[in-house]
């Protein structure tokens, strides 16, 4: 897996909200998303993230790199993120 940027002009709550001023659209991230988004604006990387989630949650490993495989790609197509 690759380490992503979040585009600068993103506004994301605490709660999970998320507007991009760039397509006009928002989002509301569940808890778990929006942790992962937060990690990724502070410039973690993918492997920093899961070694997190899986510490935190009561998940397996290919379980998480699936799903975070299809969150990261969600994140690319509505160009929230891009990859490094």
């Amino acid at each position: 897996m690759s380490n992503y940027k979040v585009f600068d002009n993103l506004a994301v709550s605490e709660s999970g909200f998320l507007f991009s001023p760039s397509t006009g659209e928002s989002f509301t991230l569940n808890p778990i998303a929006n942790q992962i988004l937060h990690l990724l604006k502070q410039g973690e990387t993918i492997n920093q993230i899961k070694e997190k989630i899986l510490s935190e949650y009561d998940i397996d490993e290919s379980s998480l790199e699936k799903d975070l495989d299809d969150f990261i790609n969600q994140l690319i197509n509505y160009k929230i993120v891009e990859e490094k």
